[in-house]
């Protein structure tokens, strides 16, 4: 397999976690979003949407959209499971995963924020406070659905789940902005643990061929 993606991509950082935790090989394909990289050839003559991550499976088959794909993987590769076995779980564990992924990622991505910068004009202080706003916001939400559910070592359950997936990247980008996790204990306990996982650590953003200071 071949996974197309950039060492900051948080989208990227969910399914190199994934692979991790279920101990796939793949061959990094790094893809430079930051330079505009994923407009142009070559690659944008084999991603639809010119975004990262994109799974490129031994047969060629390409595969789209970090939470397709690790749900991909689930099915085929089950163990350990990312997704619980019963319904309930599940729709937990997606609704988690989807908090970050769908309502605090889109706001804060990279083209958002250069669209922030190079459309509207904003500042670097400007910008700055959008993500952290929409960052906070997000994750007091999170932190509210968690205080909800049993208490668990990660974010659902003793073991890493697809939310723990979208978690731990949504931090580290997090934590580059300056953002306030403070009052976030449920949550930043479950980031905590995962960061205890070699899985976690092997697919940090400062562990990627193609990382930068």
């Amino acid at each position: 397999m071949k996974l197309y993606n950039y060492f900051r991509s948080s989208a990227s950082f969910r399914v190199r976690i994934a692979l991790a935790l279920k101990g796939l090989p793949y061959d990094y394909q790094a893809v430079h979003i930051a330079r505009g990289d994923h407009k142009k050839p070559p690659y944008a003559d084999i991603s639809a949407d010119t975004l990262v991550p994109m799974l490129e499976l031994d047969d060629g088959t390409r595969l789209s959209q970090s939470m397709a794909i690790i749900e991909y993987l689930d099915e085929l590769h089950p163990q350990p499971r990312l997704l619980p076995a019963d319904a309930l779980g599940r729709a937990r564990v997606r609704a988690l995963a989807e908090s970050i992924a769908c309502e605090i990622h889109p706001l804060n991505n990279l083209r958002v924020l250069k669209y922030l910068v190079r459309e509207l004009k904003q500042d670097d202080e400007a910008k700055n406070a959008w993500y952290r706003h929409w960052v906070r916001e997000g994750l007091e939400a999170f932190e509210r659905q968690l205080a909800q559910l049993p208490a668990s070592t990660y974010c659902y359950g003793d073991t890493p789940t697809l939310a723990d997936c979208c978690l731990v990247p949504q931090i580290f980008n997090g934590q580059r902005f300056n953002c306030d996790f403070s009052g976030l204990d449920r949550t930043m306990r479950a980031f905590e643990a995962c960061m205890k996982l070699e899985a976690f650590q092997a697919s940090q953003p400062s562990r990627c061929p193609d990382a930068e200071a």
